[in-house]
């Protein structure tokens, strides 16, 4: 294991620098957003590399508005009672989609316990509708655990999306506090159970460091992943959205993350995508293209 960087201050350490979003694509997918009325995770996430990705034309979309029926501690996307379904929302994104001429979509929702299947009908529409709209369009899916509804899920199969992402997120022992409404051993499942519906179906998966967990813990994680024939994985630093979010135990260190990514691959991972701004749709495309490269 590499030498640990703790967290003693506020501070960001220096690999953390990322430009300010600016830039000529990044105003114009921000005002199509807007007026599409479309939110994305980029923006209600607040992610580092929202300034690269929207410069270089792509973006994740939320849907089932911007409302999610869960409170996770790292979590900065809106939590409370979500408003009623919006049925134009598939149509919106698909025109979105081939008016930015985007080759690989990537499509995430909030929580929404509420609703009898979870959004995975939404789910579905958006996938058929992008590519009815852009046949030459990949879509990911970034999806919850539709509470181990695996009709549910087996809808959002059946729709044929290019990945099926779902994130562990964090290791079993920290649930409690990161994920309290979520169940470790269900989302293992609700990958798995991707496999049995679709054996030849990219699967992936997250996770976060920095939260307090240790590195055996880490690779056992990764390990259980892999198990459940987990193809690609994504590993960033935790960040702190705001003081009422869960604090930042450490900071990995870029040869941490390296290490990490060598680790995977060792394990058979067929992507892994290591780094402290890493999040889950970060260079998805590619990591999507090195899955096909190698099989």
């Amino acid at each position: 294991m590499a030498e640990t960087q703790p967290l003693s201050s506020k501070r960001l350490p220096p690999w953390f620098k990322v430009r300010f979003p600016a830039g000529e694509n990044y105003s114009r997918i921000k005002g199509l957003l807007r007026s599409h009325k479309l939110n994305t995770v980029c923006e209600e996430a607040r992610c580092p590399n929202i300034g690269e990705c929207f410069n270089h034309g792509t973006a994740t979309f939320m849907i089932l508005g911007d409302t999610c029926t869960r409170s996770c501690g790292f979590c900065a996307v809106n939590s409370g009672r979500p408003g009623p379904l919006d049925e134009a929302e598939p149509e919106r994104i698909a025109t979105m989609v081939k008016a930015l001429r985007l080759s690989y979509v990537v499509i995430t929702s909030v929580n929404r316990d509420d609703l009898p299947d979870g959004g995975a009908s939404v789910f579905a529409a958006c996938i058929r509708r992008i590519r009815e709209a852009s046949p030459e369009s990949r879509v990911e899916v970034l999806i919850p655990d539709l509470l181990g509804d695996w009709d549910a899920l087996a809808t959002i199969v059946e729709a044929r999306p290019a990945v099926l992402n779902h994130n562990i997120e964090t290791v079993p022992r920290l649930y409690l506090r990161v994920r309290p409404k979520a169940v470790y051993a269900r989302s293992l499942e609700l990958l798995a159970e991707v496999k049995r519906l679709a054996p030849a179906m990219t699967a992936k998966s997250g996770l976060m460091v920095g939260l307090g967990e240790t590195w055996e813990e880490l690779l056992a994680t990764m390990e259980d992943l892999r198990r459940v024939d987990c193809d690609l994985l994504t590993i960033g630093q935790y960040l702190r959205p705001s003081p009422k979010h869960l604090p930042i135990d450490r900071f990995y260190t870029p040869k941490e993350f390296a290490d990490l990514g060598e680790v995977g691959h060792r394990m058979g991972f067929r992507h892994v995508e290591s780094g402290p701004l890493v999040r889950s749709s970060y260079h998805a495309s590619q990591q999507a293209q090195e899955r096909y490269d190698t099989i």
